[in-house]
C-alpha cells in the first residue's frame, strides 16, 4: 500500500466538509476512483466525484447535505445502497463499503457491507481502485493496494483480481477495459486481453444500451480504431457488429483483388474524427460502407463490384439500430441518409460535376451537405500521394461549386413553387395522381436548371407540361 500525501487533490472545499461529516458520523471515508485517476494523470478536474463510505454512503450523503449552502437534495437509490447530490456543477455520489459476489446469469451483484480493501477489490482496474484518505488522521494520504500508480505510469489496464473472475463477474468490464485503453491510449495488460477473448460470449448478459454507452465513448476518443481494433482482435465486435467484421478479408480471383473494407472503415473514422465531434457523424462513416459485404460480386470484365452498397447500407441502418435499441429518431434517420448518400460527391469529384448533378445533390442531402463532404473527405485513403492530392482538389472544385449553385438557385430543402392545392385549384380537379406528376415534373425541370426556382417560371412549365398529359386542350 502506497502512503503519498496528495493534499493537493483534495483543494475543493467539498472534501473538508465531507471529511467533517464523516467525523462527527464516526465513517471512514475516501475519494476513489476515476477522480483520483484523473488527478493522477493531469487530465483536468472531474465533475463526478465518488465517495465510499465504510458505513453508510446514505446517512453520509445527508450529513453532507445538511452542511452546504443551499442544502441540496439527496437522490437516494435504496437498492443499490448509493446516494447523490448535485453541487456547485459537481455530482458526488456516496457508497458503503462492500463486498460482491455474482450469479452466472447476471451482472446485478449480491452485496455485503465491506472494508475499504473489500471495495478496491470488487473495482473493475487497479488504476480505478485508487483512493485517497478523507479521514482526520491520514487526510490526504494515496491508497493504492494494487499498484495502480505503476500501471497509471506504464500505461496499462490490469484488473486488481484473476482478470478471468473480474469479466466473468461483470463482462460489461470487458467493454469499459477496451474503452479506458482507447480514451487513454493505454495497453491492455496481455493475461486480460486473452480473458477478454475467453469470456466474449458473456457479453450477452449485459444490455444492448450499455453496450452502446461504452460504443459511444469509444467512437467520441480521439482515436477510434484502437478501441474498434481492440474489439476485433477479442471478438466482441463480431457479437456486437456483425455487418462490420463481414467486412473483413481480402479477396483475390483471377489476380484482382478488392482492398479490406474492415481496415479502410476504421480509417475512414479515425480521418473524421480530425474534423468533428458530432459522435453520429462519426456512426454514419463507421457504418458507411456496411452495405459492401452483402453485396461483392465479381464480374470478368471490370473485377470486384459493390453495385448499390449505398442504399443496401443505409436498409441495413435501420435493422442495426433497432437491434441495439439505439434511437430510431432524426438521429438514426441522418445516419441513413449519410450512408445512402456517402458516394455521391465521390462521383461528382471523379467527373466533371455539372450544375444539375451539383443541384441534385444540394437538393438530397438538405441541412446536411456540409456532414456529407466531411464524410466523403474521410473517405480518402489512398497511399497514392497524388491520387490523394488530385481528390482533395476535386473535393475543393466540388464544395466551390455547391456555394455558387446553391446561392443562384436556393434548392437546398426547396419546395416546389407550386402546391398540391394550387394544381387542383388551376385545373379544377379533385386528388389525383396527376397531382403528383406535375408536382415531380415542376421539381424536376428546376433540378435540371430547365427552369429558374421562381414562382413564374414554374406556373408557365405546369401549364405546357398539364397540356402534354392531357389535361388543358
Amino acid at each position: 500500500m502506497t502512503h503519498l500525501n496528495h493534499d493537493k487533490a483534495l483543494s475543493n472545499p467539498i472534501f473538508s466538509i465531507i471529511s467533517e461529516a464523516s467525523q462527527e458520523l464516526g465513517v471512514d471515508c475516501y475519494v476513489i476512483g476515476g477522480f483520483v485517476r484523473d488527478y493522477l494523470l493531469n487530465r483536468g478536474t472531474a465533475k463526478d466525484i465518488d465517495i465510499v463510505a465504510v458505513g453508510s454512503g446514505i446517512n453520509l450523503a445527508k450529513k453532507v447535505a445538511s452542511k452546504l449552502t443551499g442544502k441540496p437534495e439527496v437522490s437516494v437509490f435504496k437498492n443499490f445502497g448509493t446516494a447523490m447530490i448535485k453541487h456547485n456543477d459537481i455530482e458526488i455520489e456516496f457508497v458503503g463499503a462492500r463486498k460482491e459476489s455474482y450469479h452466472r446469469d447476471s451482472r446485478k451483484p449480491v452485496v455485503e457491507n465491506g472494508t475499504l480493501e473489500d471495495d478496491q477489490k470488487r473495482r473493475d482496474f487497479t488504476i480505478n481502485a485508487l483512493a485517497i484518505s478523507l479521514n482526520k488522521p491520514n487526510y490526504g494520504q494515496l491508497l493504492d493496494p494494487f499498484d495502480g500508480i505503476s500501471d497509471l505510469e506504464n500505461k496499462i489496464i490490469r484488473t486488481p483480481l484473476e482478470p478471468g473472475i473480474t469479466y466473468s463477474d461483470d463482462p460489461l468490464r470487458m467493454m469499459r477495459a477496451i474503452r479506458f485503453a482507447t480514451q487513454l491510449d493505454f495497453k491492455i495488460f496481455n493475461a486480460s486481453l486473452s480473458a477478454i477473448t475467453e469470456h466474449k460470449d458473456r457479453i450477452k448478459i449485459i444490455s444492448k444500451e450499455r453496450i452502446v454507452d461504452e460504443l459511444n465513448k469509444i467512437l467520441a476518443s480521439k482515436t477510434p480504431s484502437l478501441g474498434f481494433s481492440l474489439l476485433n482482435k477479442t471478438n466482441l465486435l463480431n457479437y456486437i457488429l456483425p455487418e462490420l467484421t463481414a467486412l473483413q478479408g481480402i479477396e483475390e480471383i483471377e489476380g484482382q483483388k478488392h482492398k479490406d473494407n474492415f481496415w479502410h472503415t476504421l480509417e475512414v473514422v479515425d480521418n473524421i474524427s480530425k474534423h468533428t465531434d458530432d459522435v453520429w457523424l462519426r456512426w454514419a462513416a463507421l457504418l458507411h460502407d456496411i452495405g459492401k459485404a452483402p453485396t461483392k460480386r465479381f464480374d470478368k470484365k471490370i473485377g470486384w463490384t459493390f453495385h448499390g452498397h449505398e442504399f443496401i447500407g443505409s436498409k441495413m441502418v435501420y435493422k442495426l439500430f433497432k437491434r441495439l435499441r439505439m434511437p430510431l429518431n432524426d438521429k438514426m434517420k441522418f445516419v441513413r441518409k449519410m450512408v445512402l448518400l456517402s458516394s455521391r460527391p465521390i462521383v461528382l469529384a471523379e467527373d466533371f460535376a455539372t450544375d444539375s448533378a451539383v443541384r441534385r445533390l444540394i437538393f438530397d442531402a438538405g441541412d446536411h451537405i456540409e456532414q456529407l463532404m466531411t464524410l466523403c473527405e474521410a473517405d480518402i485513403t489512398t497511399k497514392n500521394a497524388k491520387k490523394q492530392k488530385r481528390y482533395k482538389n476535386n473535393f475543393k472544385i466540388v464544395r466551390q461549386k455547391i456555394v455558387e449553385v446553391e446561392e443562384r438557385d436556393h434548392v437546398r430543402n426547396f419546395q416546389p413553387p407550386i402546391t398540391g392545392e394550387e394544381i387542383m385549384k388551376t385545373f379544377n380537379l379533385k386528388p389525383s395522381k396527376e397531382i403528383g406528376i406535375l408536382k415531380e415534373a415542376i421539381k424536376e425541370a428546376i433540378l435540371e436548371g430547365e427552369i429558374p426556382n421562381e414562382y413564374k417560371a414554374a406556373h408557365e412549365y405546369m401549364i405546357t407540361k398539364a397540356k402534354t398529359i392531357g389535361l388543358v386542350k
